[in-house]
């Protein structure tokens, strides 16, 4: 698969298959990451792991009213989506993925978000160049930079989350969504 094949493929999926990565999976997956490009070659990242079950329920479990709360928030400030899902018991923010990656950062610089943000990136098309399947989980991140949280998962004080990504082999195949054209603002 070429890499503008793998653009054009990956999608956000929200159904996994059963089977657990292989360590050399993610060591592959991590391998990409730290490929991308870094603002002065700061290299800001570091990694957790998380495929045990039990951890990922009650991450999930820890995460939506947390969520929820940030999101009826913004909700009363700008109108948007319903998050009722996120109320549901038996709703898992991970979507029974076999494997959580954060990637986390020291805040060294003004660019060490969008260095990790580049690297995510990376990650995801990487995945899908090997048959698996990704999603952000943007409703965790609040949760995994509560203290507690970092230290059970062992991220470092000193670290924070920037971005988390699940990753495992899709159950069934994920739709294309349609994408608007580039809206170009100057072409001098």
């Amino acid at each position: 698969m070429s890499v503008f094949e793998a653009i054009l493929a990956r999608r956000s999926v929200r159904a996994y298959g059963p089977q657990a990565l292989e360590r050399a999976t993610i060591q592959t997956l991590l391998e990409a990451v730290v490929r991308a490009p870094t603002a002065m070659h700061e290299e800001p990242w570091a990694f957790a792991v998380v495929q045990d079950k039990q951890v990922l329920e009650k991450l999930s479990d820890r995460a939506k009213p947390i969520f929820v709360e940030e999101a009826r928030r913004r909700q009363a400030q700008s109108g948007g989506h319903s998050f009722e899902i996120f109320s549901r018991p038996d709703f898992n923010i991970f979507y029974d993925a076999g494997t959580l990656i954060v990637i986390c950062a020291k805040p060294l610089g003004p660019f060490v978000s969008a260095d990790c943000w580049l690297g995510a990136e990376n990650l995801m098309l990487a995945a899908c160049s090997m048959g698996l399947g990704t999603c952000v989980i943007g409703s965790a991140l609040t949760a995994l930079n509560i203290p507690e949280v970092k230290t059970q998962l062992g991220i470092a004080a000193e670290f924070s989350a920037v971005a988390p990504i699940i990753v495992g082999v899709p159950q069934g195949a994920t739709a294309a969504t349609s994408r608007r054209e580039p809206r170009i603002l100057s072409w001098m």
